[in-house]
């Protein structure tokens, strides 16, 4: 019997590095001149998944959503992770917005990577397993080429590739 290679597609964020991220966000925000004095904060909610954004008005907002992202990316967090909601007025006249992390891949999104895994190569064996995608075949080299295509195309979740065997 021939032995089937297979790897595992997820959709996660390592929450410790988020939290690194806003942490660094947090000490750019108290050195910077043009936050000085404002009630400008970023925190992490590991339990909701979840950023709470507050800034004084929406140009700080949109200069606080910079600081975060740039810290983000250097951390090796995608930002097709995050889901910014609508900023919405808070007291004292700050604005507030949540930041969503997505985690897992939704079963719609599951089936268009099933269907692209299959166009590409109709050999390579593509199964949905829950909030994940196992995909197998005989080859190791089919699998890399399936990882490199993945790779190249624009697909709207952060794809991570795991349990390589």
């Amino acid at each position: 019997m021939a032995e089937t290679c297979s790897f595992d597609i997820v959709s996660e964020v390592n929450l410790q590095e988020a939290d690194n991220a806003v942490n660094q966000a947090k000490k750019e925000l108290s050195q910077r001149y043009d936050f000085r004095n404002s009630k400008a904060s970023v925190d992490l909610d590991r339990n909701a998944k979840e950023l709470i954004l507050i800034a004084d008005d929406d140009t700080k907002l949109q200069a606080l959503t910079d600081i975060l992202c740039t810290k983000m990316v250097k951390r090796g967090i995608s930002l097709k992770s995050l889901v910014f909601g609508e900023p919405q007025r808070a007291f004292e006249g700050t604005m507030r917005q949540k930041v969503e992390i997505t985690m897992g891949i939704p079963k719609e999104k599951a089936k268009d990577l099933v269907k692209i895994i299959k166009e590409f190569n109709s050999k390579i064996q593509a199964q949905i397993e829950g909030e994940k995608l196992k995909v197998s075949s005989g080859k190791k080299d089919e699998l890399q080429a399936v990882i490199a295509h993945l790779k190249a195309i624009d697909f709207p979740l952060a794809l991570n590739f795991c349990n390589y065997r």
